[in-house]
């Protein structure tokens, strides 16, 4: 797709001016960065802001995801997220440490209405994803009055290394976390120019799945948001004791001082004059020799700063946003890694339990859902991930033989979702069938 054959739009931010495609029924703004690439020196420091800029940002184009590997790079081409997500190379662009955007979808830009604003967090595992795969899509919450705001996020070596090296030079002592503190950059940017783009920034829900869900527990979990995230969905990111959580900072740096090593590096000078491509390739084959390991080290850490103590802990202690949440699972969550067919043992007791603990720390509501629906077409049945093609309505894109029945349950969950984010209760602005779970009103919502 070439700008020249698009009818295009602008619209001038504090930033600058910011030139995004004019669909006729809404308008997408592309790879827009939020934040410096972190390059150089950067590598491994929090996110810098972009300085204001002269002329036209060209936003009509998807640019580039984090440095990763896709599963066809490690998995054989029968592989379940190879087949899903990964099939279509039109989806997928280059690859640079120059990536730390975001997207845009919004109704309407220029009349100023004050849309809620839903910004996605990918998931991944904290080590792949990028915020346009070809299962997100903005164009159902425009729909539905909805603006879509998705971001890329450093990942793996690059968004979560610990080093003593870090810590040493880092002015509060301590180090990891740049993945998350890419993701609060995001949200910063959206709150400070997202009225440019018609959206309300007291109105900002922050959804995600998987290590996006995780995500968005830490944001939740975290003082650094301030007062920005007024609703939440965690989708198949709670997770069981020992999953993807946190650890302390000191608990993982063997694995840091372990990758230097095999890196050759004998300064962090060395280590970031390094080709990416080259400590990509030496995050793999670590991650390929010990898989089990690597979702022991490359997730957030407990820092002090962004996290006081585990998301375990800070959910027991009523140390969340006080705000609605919907929460949920898929009953073969994980399957096709555990290789078990108890789902619910991976993610559905935490969304209980947090529910629960909701209830007792705070008056809004908690909402829980169970997606269940065996997607046609394989055995794969209600799989991790299999949720995405209904909540951002893009089932057309899915190789699978879709039924009328799919496409009847993705619009009601959109219905669901959008609502959620516009008035912090699903059914809408009145009570209907989703009741919130409770101890002495076990409500669960069934996609089946």
């Amino acid at each position: 797709m070439e700008a020249d054959f698009i009818k295009t739009i602008e619209v001038v931010t504090k930033k600058g001016r910011i030139l995004g495609e004019d669909t006729g029924i809404y308008q997408v703004f592309r790879s827009i960065a939020y934040a410096r690439a972190p390059v150089g020196e950067l590598r491994w420091k929090r996110p810098q802001p972009v300085e204001p800029w002269e002329g036209i940002y060209d936003a009509t184009l998807f640019k580039t995801r984090c440095p990763q590997r896709l599963p066809q790079e490690y998995a054989p081409p029968e592989d379940l997220y190879n087949k899903e997500f990964y099939n279509n190379y039109d989806f997928i662009p280059v690859r640079s440490e120059n990536s730390l955007h975001l997207n845009i979808w919004t109704p309407d830009c220029r009349e100023k209405k004050k849309y809620p604003v839903a910004v996605w967090i990918h998931g991944g595992g904290f080590g792949g994803g990028f915020g346009f795969e070809k299962e997100f899509d903005g164009a159902a919450y425009c729909q539905r009055d909805v603006i879509l705001v998705t971001i890329n996020y450093r990942l793996g070596i690059f968004g979560f290394f610990v080093h003593p090296w870090l810590c040493e030079e880092d002015e509060y002592g301590t180090c990891g976390n740049y993945g998350i503190y890419d993701q609060i950059a995001a949200l910063d940017w959206v709150y400070e120019n997202i009225e440019d783009f018609g959206g309300d920034p007291e109105n900002i829900t922050v959804f995600g799945q998987s290590a996006g869900g995780a995500s968005v527990r830490t944001l939740v979990s975290s003082s650094l948001t301030g007062n920005k995230i007024k609703k939440a969905i965690i989708q198949s990111g709670i997770f069981p004791s020992g999953g993807i959580d946190c650890s302390k900072p000191e608990d993982v740096m063997r694995f840091g001082i372990e990758f230097a090593e095999r890196a050759g590096a004998r300064s962090l000078r060395e280590l970031r004059s390094m080709p990416w491509e080259k400590l990509l390739d030496i995050y793999w084959s670590y991650c390929l020799e010990k898989p089990q390991e690597r979702m022991g080290w490359c997730h957030p850490v407990v820092d002090g700063i962004l996290l006081k103590d585990t998301l375990e802990e800070l959910m027991k202690h009523g140390l969340v946003k006080d705000i609605p949440y919907i929460v949920g699972s898929n009953a073969d969550d994980l399957v096709e890694i555990s290789g078990s067919k108890n789902g619910e043992n991976m993610f559905y007791d935490g969304c209980i339990r947090w529910c629960e603990q909701r209830e007792k720390n705070s008056n809004y509501p908690a909402y829980l859902y169970y997606f269940t629906r065996r997607l046609p077409g394989s055995d794969d049945g209600a799989f991790h991930s299999a949720e995405l093609w209904y909540t951002f309505g893009t089932l057309g894109r899915c190789w699978r033989p879709m039924e009328e029945h799919d496409f009847a349950l993705s619009g009601q969950m959109l219905d669901y979702w959008t609502n959620f984010m516009k008035y912090g209760n699903p059914n809408g602005s009145s009570d209907g069938v989703w009741q919130a779970y409770t101890k002495e009103r076990p409500y669960i919502q069934d996609f089946h």
